[in-house]
């Protein structure tokens, strides 16, 4: 057999045995030495050129990024002749999309120089904001001006002077500060003097110059210094009587002194009452209380017809209810210490009561479950008070001291004193009705 019999291997074949032109005779030629020689020859090189080929389409810069573009054009002349086998037409490669390369990180160097001024923006500049702790310091103030000027603003067009109205705002922060740090003084019997100015009576002075407009006679009557008790009438539903006669004493006396009051039972059970009154300067009903408050000469006040007075019907107004077995009178015969009448116009006709629903006040624990003319029938509208003027009148002390405390175990003395006082404070009152022109002026 010569070369020109021996048909050579395609390109992008694998590697094949070579047959003859005499087909399938079921007999195989063993070739010559030559010609063997010859067909190996045309093997190797249809091989090499499959070879190159799988290489170049292999040859891609994902799967080899050191590979140089030029050397990938051409074709790489490396490859495994193992794999040149007759596998058809090879796959388009799978190219896998290149990922964006992240950007450097920049690390800042810690500045160890001293402070200085602050970075001032430039025009078409922005300056970061730091988070030092002199920032938060400065945006406080800055809030502060922002609402004092505010206030200012607005005492100005009230009438008010800007700079009354910036003290209090300072002596409110000032307050605030103290009830953080728990820099403030409670008594024995639980009194609590600055919550009492800068809470209590600030609360109650609307009503006491703007809705009542209360009018005092006789503050002269109270000492500057030294115990006295204070003995007044009671009336209007809710006791409010005895609130405004405690900033009466406060707010009109040249000393500025606090009214310590005597109050029921029933008050110091209330949940948020109770505790409001013991901080305010109240304190229980008792004999012994009222002489321990007369023995450090403090100013007590009492209002010795209790429920009775500030519950009676609208009809009896004015007309005082029995004053007790006179225990007020001996606490201030064993301290030696004066009695002040004090007689109240105005509390009467706050919540004049039209009736009373006793069964109601049963259930509840009250002592009565009033009705009047605006409750319960306006809801809660009803609890706001009618605008009566008020007139306080402080009479002329009595004087204990005289009488010694041997005088305290009397009980005729006690009484004729229990109804001096009384009928002290009720003529007053029929003195300053006829003075009055008019309930609500």
């Amino acid at each position: 057999m010569s070369d020109s019999n021996v048909v050579p291997l395609p390109p992008g074949r694998g590697s094949g045995r070579p047959t003859g032109t005499g087909g399938r005779s079921g007999s195989r030629r063993t070739p010559s030495p030559a010609k063997r020689t010859g067909g190996s020859d045309a093997l190797a090189a249809g091989a090499a050129r499959a070879s190159n080929e799988r290489s170049r389409r292999r040859s891609t810069p994902l799967l080899n990024p050191d590979r140089d573009p030029a050397t990938a054009a051409r074709g790489d002349t490396t490859g495994r002749a193992g794999e040149s086998g007759a596998r058809g037409t090879p796959r388009a490669p799978r190219t896998r999309p290149r990922r964006p390369a992240r950007p450097a990180r920049t690390v800042l160097a810690r500045d160890t120089s001293p402070p200085g001024p602050a970075p001032t923006a430039e025009k078409g500049h922005h300056v970061e904001a730091t988070s030092a702790p002199g920032a938060a310091t400065s945006t406080v103030e800055s809030l502060v001006t922002a609402v004092v000027r505010v206030l200012r603003a607005t005492a100005s067009a009230s009438g008010l002077s800007g700079d009354e109205v910036e003290q209090r705002v300072a002596e409110t922060l000032a307050f605030l500060r103290r009830r953080l740090t728990g820099d403030y003084v409670v008594d024995e019997f639980g009194f609590d003097r600055d919550l009492t100015d800068h809470a209590f009576l600030p609360l109650l002075r609307p009503l006491y110059r703007n809705w009542f407009r209360v009018e005092v006679r006789g503050i002269e009557n109270i000492p500057d210094t030294g115990s006295a008790l204070v003995v007044a009438n009671h009336s209007g539903t809710i006791a409010l009587d005895s609130l405004m006669t405690q900033v009466a004493v406060h707010d009109e006396h040249p000393n500025g002194r606090y009214l310590r009051m005597l109050g029921a039972d029933l008050v110091f059970q209330s949940p948020v009452i109770g505790e409001v009154a013991r901080k305010s300067g109240s304190t229980l009903a008792t004999n012994a209380d009222a002489e321990r408050l007369l023995a450090a000469g403090e100013l007590v006040g009492v209002w010795p017809e209790g429920f009775k007075g500030i519950g009676k019907p609208f009809s009896e107004r004015y007309k005082l209810q029995r004053f007790g077995r006179g225990g007020f009178v001996s606490a201030a015969l064993r301290t030696g210490t004066p009695i002040i009448p004090c007689s109240i116009v105005g509390a009467e006709e706050i919540y004049p009561i039209l009736g009373n629903l006793k069964t109601v006040a049963r259930l509840v624990g009250a002592p009565y479950a009033p009705i009047t003319p605006t409750f319960p029938w306006f809801g809660l509208l009803g609890l706001v008070p009618l605008p009566s003027k008020w007139i306080i009148e402080f009479g002329a002390p009595l004087d204990t001291a005289a009488l010694g405390p041997t005088a305290a175990d009397d009980p005729m003395l006690v009484f004729d004193l229990t109804d001096q006082v009384r009928e002290t404070i009720q003529q007053t009152l029929y003195s300053l009705l006829l003075q009055r022109r008019s309930v609500f002026f």
